[in-house]
């Protein structure tokens, strides 16, 4: 039976033999002239490697009689053919896995999106410290080594109100090492309505492990009282601890200890009080229709010795960690081992200032300010564009799909004030056909994410909503151009 099943397999083996034979040599490929062109764009190396992936995978579809190749007249496989298949792997591989794509989701501070856009101002600063040498850590009045924080220690406590202020990677690492510099071995009092949880499983009962220190919690999830702090306080006792609860509320029957409840207290028991604000922004939002936000002077004012706070949520600058407070609980964080391995580089420190010069300018901050501007834009701009978008994405979909503008609601995001929605409009696209309808919306999500700058939207409510609140300007413009491509999909 085997010699049988041989002699019936040995013309499909001489059959793949013949096929294999027609690949040209992969010298043969990269000698030709159309490959030269490629060398000159993406190297010699790079160019090699693409077409002996390609050949490769010409062969294994050949073995499972899946290639589909055309020949040329002479029954080969032709150079030019094999540099087409190369020149798509190139591309791909040539695309940064860090792309532009188009915020639609109604969230402005997405975190997975990159959170705050940074103003003109900041990416200028960005790209010369990137192109040039900068005085770092070198003091140009004294002509010797300086400290980093001094570039922008003086401005974080002007707009603050602190003492001094130190900057590291992000506001986890913020906590971490301000915990760790001053209550490392020692309990930190925390209402346990404050012990929260934010994206990427980042736990306060965590991040006070890891520094060190002893949580004490005090009070239940919904009421805490000052007796509750009062009586917590011992001889371990390092700091009080308030955690603004950012991304979640807690309604009905609560009580919570206020800054001026407890800064008496702890300064009756010679303890200081830090504050994590989580969001942190520098301004009263409320003057442009935005909700309340606690802002970082009022809590200095309010008596905290140590604030840390985030500089890519409302701030609208790059990701960092702000710690600002009393002179002397800051020389000791900045003393911490710890500092230097937190510590952020050249092209933070170069786009965080200019951020903050803006808010010396507070008349001008709406405009300048990417975060504010986008936060406050007015529900009847993202309509109009909405309005302006419409037939573009309709004629591209198509009768499979029914497009619509509509008013919808985004959120700030990252954490800050969850509970608040602000007024807007976009664009609606429902499947027009009868069953199938989540699966049809989801080829469409897919294919807005397969465009040359990716559309981020959302499915709800038996539909995909794009959110125009981050699209102005030259990107609404881009938005449109690209939707046609769409068109070519056949979805």
């Amino acid at each position: 039976m085997s010699d049988t099943v041989g002699r019936e397999a040995q013309p499909d083996s001489l059959a793949l033999n013949a096929l294999l034979a027609k690949m040209p040599a992969v010298e043969r490929v990269i000698a030709s002239a159309p490959a030269q062109p490629l060398i000159t764009q993406y190297g010699r190396t790079q160019v090699l490697d693409a077409i002996r992936a390609t050949l490769d995978g010409w062969r294994r579809d050949a073995q499972t009689g899946t290639l589909n190749v055309e020949v040329d007249d002479a029954g080969r496989f032709a150079p030019e053919r094999v540099l087409g298949d190369a020149t798509h792997l190139l591309a791909a591989r040539a695309q940064n896995r860090l792309r532009p794509v188009f915020n639609l989701t109604g969230t402005v501070l997405h975190t997975n999106l990159g959170r705050a856009m940074l103003p003109d101002e900041a990416v200028n600063a960005v790209v010369q410290a990137l192109t040039q040498p900068v005085n770092l850590e070198f003091d140009l009045a004294t002509g010797k080594r300086g400290d980093r924080d001094d570039l922008i220690d003086a401005l974080i406590c002007e707009l603050t109100g602190a003492e001094a202020a130190t900057v590291v990677n992000n506001n986890a690492a913020a906590v971490l090492l301000s915990l760790s510099a001053l209550a490392t071995r020692k309990e930190v009092i925390v209402s346990r309505g404050e012990l929260v949880e934010i994206g990427g499983a980042f736990r306060i009962p965590d991040i006070m492990g890891r520094a060190g220190a002893r949580l004490r919690e005090v009070g239940t999830t919904n009421r805490t009282h000052l007796k509750d702090y009062e009586a917590a306080i011992n001889a371990r006792t390092a700091l009080l601890m308030k955690v603004h609860c950012s991304n979640y509320a807690i309604s009905g029957f609560t009580k919570s200890v206020e800054l001026d409840e407890l800064v008496p207290l702890a300064r009756a028991r010679g303890l200081p009080v830090a504050v994590d604000l989580g969001s942190g922004t520098l301004t009263d939002l409320t003057q442009w229709g935005l909700p309340a936000e606690p802002t970082v002077r009022a809590n200095v004012e309010a008596g905290a010795d140590l604030v840390t706070f985030s500089g890519d949520k409302l701030l609208g600058g790059p990701q960092a960690g702000l710690i600002v407070g009393r002179k002397e609980l800051i020389a000791k964080i900045r003393k911490h081992p710890l500092k230097r391995a937190l510590r952020v580089g050249k092209l933070t420190l170069a786009a965080l200032e200019p951020v903050l010069k803006l808010y010396q300018a507070p008349e001008f901050l709406c405009e300048r300010l990417t975060t504010l501007r986008l936060l406050a834009r007015p529900a009847t701009q993202m309509h109009e564009a909405a309005m302006r978008a419409w037939p573009v994405l309709q004629r591209a979909l198509g009768d499979a799909y029914s497009v619509g503008v509509e008013p919808m609601f985004s959120q700030i995001g990252s954490g800050a004030l969850p509970m608040d929605v602000l007024p807007s409009g976009g664009l609606v696209v429902r499947h027009a056909g009868k069953g199938g309808s989540g699966r049809a919306l989801m080829r469409l999500e897919r294919a807005l994410r397969t465009l040359p700058r990716p559309v981020i939207g959302r499915i709800a409510d038996d539909a995909l909503r794009l959110d125009l609140r981050c699209l102005e300007g030259a990107d609404e413009a881009a938005f449109i151009a690209q939707l046609a491509q769409l068109a070519e999909l056949h979805l």
